[in-house]
């Protein structure tokens, strides 16, 4: 099966196999940016009217930093992580250096 999702292809494969259930977001999960923080709520919001499940509720992380960002995170039927965000700062999505934080502190590894 092959999806358009924000102008890319994405390439599902299914399995028989079921995975574990993650006990939170690291280290399995697929991540993708938005360049517009309109697009970003405009997916948020067709996710909630179509009832997709949420991992993790739309927020707003490392607020008033340069790596501040807007992320949800939904769960497919087989559990696994989709994130979806958008930077305020275009230059913290491989840029931004100085910042070392990855996820939040009371987040299991």
């Amino acid at each position: 099966m092959t999806v358009q999702l924000g102008g890319h292809q994405l390439v599902p494969q299914l399995s028989s196999q079921s995975l574990e259930r993650q006990k939170g977001i690291y280290p399995r999960h697929f991540g993708l940016i938005f360049t517009s923080k309109e697009d970003w709520q405009a997916f948020a919001d067709r996710a909630k009217t179509n009832g997709l499940t949420f991992y993790q509720q739309p927020r707003v992380r490392y607020s008033g930093t340069r790596i501040e960002h807007y992320t949800f995170f939904l769960e497919d039927p087989s559990h696994n992580l989709l994130e979806f965000k958008h930077y305020t700062y275009e230059s913290a999505i491989f840029g931004e250096h100085e910042h070392a934080e990855v996820g939040d502190k009371d987040e299991p590894r």
